[in-house]
């Protein structure tokens, strides 16, 4: 299955993205990294640099955080190459590794760009870490200043949110918390979370609205916009805004542009919604405080 958006006829966003605006979730797939005893199944087929630098120009974000597909369980070259390609100054990475990896090595990736780990546990399928990893490799990525991003149900997060209030870094939840629904926000792991962030060390990505959405894209995800406004209502000096291109969860490509006003819906006052795809962001990434231009070719 071709992943990569189909821009021919698409309308640009409603509204200009503000100077610096990060798309912090996004994949590159590219066959060249997939090494021996990668995992192939499912792979869904390429999504480059090239593909989502249309993307970029036309929803008019300058910056990216590019994040390890499961496919490549913890070798994370086709991530270091995005950011290498998308330029250092503007890219971050998000790494999937096991403990096994040196401090050394912790080293190199850093200088390469990456500034979390992702814990893709939601379904046990083809996991490449476990629950038992969390704790001490957050320990070991706390003084470099990287973060723990999870890819969990909520009520796995429920299970574990013990251990989660003991970790020394940054949490990252990715799309949304997955809040199942009807229950949203009215879920208890939003409660949850929001004493987690209470803290200072939880963020949240407002990314993939597709994946617990039970009205789908004609419908532009209105079930999931209540849990979306509740996160921005809750903190909204932690939470991103990530594209979660190239989609490889929806057999009906969502139109980028479409998602992106999205954004501007949820949040409703044009200051909030530049603070998540600015301000925010370039706190949780590292990002420098003058944003570059935005490439062109």
């Amino acid at each position: 299955m071709d992943t990569r958006q189909r821009n021919d006829d698409m309308q640009s966003p409603r509204r200009l993205a503000p100077t610096g605006a990060c798309d912090s979730h996004m994949h590159i797939y590219d066959p060249r990294f997939l090494a021996d005893g990668a995992n192939h199944t499912n792979f869904p087929g390429p999504a480059s640099v090239t593909d989502y630098l249309d993307v970029q120009r036309r929803i008019g974000t300058q910056r990216t955080v590019v994040v390890t597909p499961r496919n490549y369980g913890t070798d994370n070259r086709v991530t270091l190459d995005a950011i290498e390609q998308l330029g250092r100054d503007r890219t971050r990475g998000v790494a999937v590794l096991t403990p096994e990896v040196t401090d050394a090595q912790l080293a190199a990736l850093h200088d390469g760009g990456i500034r979390g780990i992702r814990f893709t546990l939601y379904t046990s399928a083809n996991a490449a870490v476990t629950f038992g990893m969390v704790e001490p490799l957050a320990r070991r990525i706390a003084e470099l200043g990287w973060h723990i991003q999870l890819h969990w149900t909520a009520a796995q997060i429920i299970e574990h949110k013990a251990m989660l209030a003991r970790l020394p870094c940054a949490i990252v939840v990715d799309h949304l918390g997955r809040l199942p629904m009807p229950d949203g926000a009215a879920h208890p792991t939003f409660g949850i979370v929001r004493r987690l962030a209470e803290s200072g060390q939880v963020w949240v990505k407002l990314s993939g609205p597709y994946l617990d959405s039970t009205v789908g894209v004609a419908n532009d995800y209105a079930d999931t916009a209540s849990t979306a406004r509740a996160w921005i209502d809750a903190l909204p000096e932690r939470v991103v805004w990530g594209s979660d291109w190239p989609h490889v969860t929806e057999s009906h490509k969502p139109d980028d542009a479409r998602l992106f006003d999205l954004l501007g819906t949820w949040a409703g006052d044009d200051a909030i919604r530049e603070r998540i795809l600015v301000d925010n962001a370039a706190t949780l990434y590292d990002f420098p405080a003058q944003a570059e231009p935005a490439q062109t070719s």
